[in-house]
């Protein structure tokens, strides 16, 4: 088995929700419920990232999930080539612990960048008994 799904979403504060629900149907109608709950999370995080961080004007970003019997692949592209990276917040910070929690929940995470403009922010995900790709 060899699935994938995407689906773009706007540049607004309620798309975060919704790639969520993307998420959480897609990975569903494929009978795959293993760490359902670490992708969730990951998509807000990534997703948020992408919201706040990634778009440029009327430009949104995109979801991808791509699954096969071991790995389940969660893409966000936006629209700009700047390359996040995890950081450790102080206590009293109230944002920039998002991709400290991807690379907690996922088994392996990175970036690449997108052509013509943009990047993919990707995650990684075994399946039970699968192996990283």
């Amino acid at each position: 088995m060899t699935e994938t799904n995407q689906q773009f979403f706007e540049a607004r504060p309620e798309s975060i929700g919704q790639a969520r629900d993307f998420t959480t149907m897609t990975l569903a109608g494929w009978g795959l419920h293993d760490r359902v709950e670490d992708i969730r999370l990951c998509v807000s995080e990534l997703a948020t990232n992408a919201l706040v961080h990634g778009t440029v004007a009327d430009h949104g970003f995109l979801v991808r999930l791509d699954a096969d019997e071991e790995v389940v692949r969660l893409e966000v592209h936006d629209s700009r080539h700047r390359h996040p990276e995890a950081r450790q917040a102080a206590d009293t910070d109230l944002s920039g612990r998002g991709l400290v929690l991807v690379a907690a929940l996922a088994d392996g995470w990175g970036v690449k960048d997108r052509t013509p403009i943009g990047k993919i922010v990707w995650s990684c995900f075994k399946a039970a008994g699968g192996t990283t790709a």
